[in-house]
């Protein structure tokens, strides 16, 4: 099981019980935190959400999660701040291991690396900072074959709250559902029919297969 997490929902009131919950259940905690540093985290999320994410990590830290041994395994997400690719993953790990530790004695299982993609908040701030055209070329001309082999869509499905069914939770976003033909509720699930199934695609698409690619699970070539 695991449980995504913007960490600034676990100071929240009525969610504040949450961390031991999740602890108490053995859920995997996946947080995002774009930067280990406030400035760039701030400039992304708002002021003040990265003093509040280490209030959050500490707490998790404290119940056991990101510590050796303890077999709760806290995950952080990173996201470039801007329109630009996301670093080597590996590296990025070690840098946020080093700074989070020295800084504020954070510790965590692992890092991924998740690329931007061109819908949604984003897509607008692109558009209004005159940068989209420039982030579709940068992710187009990234495209890198090896990395479709490992996209989310095609061992996946995204199921929105009502049953309806998604390549992916990207395409749920954009209301983009399956391919016409294809069972498209949660009532009608098809393994064989689904599995086999031509994914829909847009131009959101290259942001999973540029560079290292992108997916739930950080980096697709490692």
């Amino acid at each position: 099981m695991i449980d995504r997490s913007n960490l600034t929902i676990l100071l929240a009131p009525g969610y504040q019980d949450l961390p031991e919950f999740l602890a108490g259940e053995q859920v995997e905690v996946v947080a995002s935190l774009p930067c280990y540093l406030a400035e760039n985290t701030d400039a992304q999320r708002g002021d003040g959400v990265f003093a509040k994410s280490i209030e959050a990590l500490r707490r998790l830290n404290g119940l056991g999660y990101g510590r050796r041994g303890s077999g709760l395994c806290l995950t952080l997400v990173y996201n470039p701040v801007g329109p630009t690719l996301p670093p080597d993953q590996a590296t990025l790990d070690a840098a946020y291991r080093l700074e989070l530790g020295a800084r504020y004695g954070i510790e965590f299982n692992r890092l991924l690396t998740i690329t931007n993609m061109p819908i949604s908040r984003f897509l607008v701030d692109l558009v209004r900072g005159g940068h989209y055209e420039k982030y579709m070329e940068t992710l187009v001309g990234a495209f890198k074959p090896a990395a479709v082999v490992g996209v989310m869509c095609r061992t996946t499905l995204s199921v929105g709250w009502d049953g309806r069914l998604f390549d992916c939770d990207f395409n749920q976003m954009l209301e983009l559902p399956l391919a016409p033909g294809l069972p498209h509720h949660i009532r009608d699930f098809d393994p064989g029919r689904l599995g086999q199934r031509p994914v829909v695609t847009h131009q959101h698409c290259f942001g999973c297969t540029a560079g290292r690619g992108s997916g739930c699970q950080g980096a697709i070539v490692l």
